[in-house]
């Protein structure tokens, strides 16, 4: 008997490709008859993500539900990164058995309306982890050696001998303290790789333990207010929740020791960024390496972006190939399973 072919949709874009996932799925389900649909978005070079739309339900997505109402038509499964689905996108999706996001979190799911229907959602946690992990430690090590101020200073044709000066020198990582606000998939990997540099962790998540081994090495746990206190440098890695929320506040500013950085590539509604500016200015923090900002992308006459106290990027902390290689292969095992029967390794509750 002929074994009907399982129709799989594709909704990526210029990071997400759709063909990783083609891959990824024809390698792990070699005997099945699979048939593709794929749909690649303009982005990010031409089309523009939206945050947040009061009349929608979902969030971070790209284009409208109804510009995906007749891509959905005869799917099974549905792969999207960006793509908003919403109740009504599921009325013009019949056949959809499984939805699977390419990204930490489905926030661009309207996940009540899908497990109203009965569809499951899959996800890929900690795809960019290691990642974003690499990128803060990079992004902190620029601040504090002048990296692009030194690169600056060289292309403009100056050399910038300015910065062997001991004023201007920066700290080694061995000398500092670092205090890790939130300890989840990226958090956790921040404190690996800062362990070889001989920096003093200080962890703040009341949601994790630490390890007999992360014992071992000198990491501690703090609450939030002490973490401030005792750290020259604040890297910031939690979920943006109402209880995260602009809890880097002025008044936690200015517990910091004087002469302190802050780090930040998770999302900016975490940071006050008035007070990071003042700090700054003041000269009470040395300086800042920001990836995130709030809002985003930030006005361009944004006080803080002329600063000669940052290190600045545009949100690419997750932008690794082996991140979007990875999220393919995690989606393609997942799907694997679903269709033996068995639950998915990442399933969205």
């Amino acid at each position: 008997m002929t074994q009907q072919p399982l129709t799989i949709g594709i909704i990526g874009d210029g990071f997400m490709q759709p063909a990783l996932f083609e891959t990824a799925l024809k390698a792990r389900l070699p005997d099945r008859a699979l048939q593709f649909r794929l749909w690649e978005l303009d982005w990010p070079l031409k089309l523009k993500s939206t945050k947040h739309d009061p009349t929608l339900p979902v969030g971070e997505f790209v284009g409208r539900p109804e510009d995906y109402f007749g891509f959905l038509g005869d799917l099974d499964i549905l792969v999207t990164h960006l793509a908003p689905i919403t109740a009504e996108s599921l009325t013009h999706a019949a056949k959809l058995r499984l939805i699977a996001v390419s990204r930490g979190g489905p926030v661009n799911i309207e996940m009540a309306a899908a497990r109203a229907r009965g569809i499951p959602v899959i996800n890929t946690p900690g795809r960019n982890a290691s990642a974003v992990a690499e990128f803060t430690v990079a992004s902190l090590l620029a601040e504090t050696r002048n990296l692009i101020r030194g690169h600056l200073a060289v292309a403009a044709g100056t050399f910038g001998r300015s910065f062997y000066h001991y004023d201007n020198a920066g700290p080694e990582l061995c000398e500092l303290t670092v205090g890790i606000v939130g300890y989840g998939d990226i958090g956790t990997r921040v404190a690996r790789l800062l362990r070889p540099f001989g920096c003093r962790i200080v962890i703040y998540d009341p949601f994790k333990e630490l390890t007999e081994d992360e014992k071992a090495a000198g990491f501690r746990k703090a609450d939030l207010d002490d973490l401030m206190r005792q750290s020259d440098v604040v890297t910031l890695h939690p979920r943006v929740t109402p209880q995260t929320r602009g809890m880097i506040s002025r008044e936690r500013i200015a517990m910091m020791k004087p002469g302190g950085y802050i780090v930040n590539t998770t999302r900016g509604q975490v940071l006050d960024y008035d007070a990071l500016h003042d700090a700054l200015v003041s000269g009470h923090l040395k300086g800042a390496a920001l990836d995130t900002f709030e809002p985003e992308p930030p006005p361009s006459d944004w006080p803080l972006l002329k600063l000669p106290n940052v290190t600045l990027s545009p949100h690419i902390a997750g932008a690794s190939r082996h991140s979007a290689t990875k999220a393919a292969t995690m989606i393609a095992e997942d799907i694997a399973l679903f269709l033996d029967g068995k639950a998915p390794l990442y399933p969205c509750t």
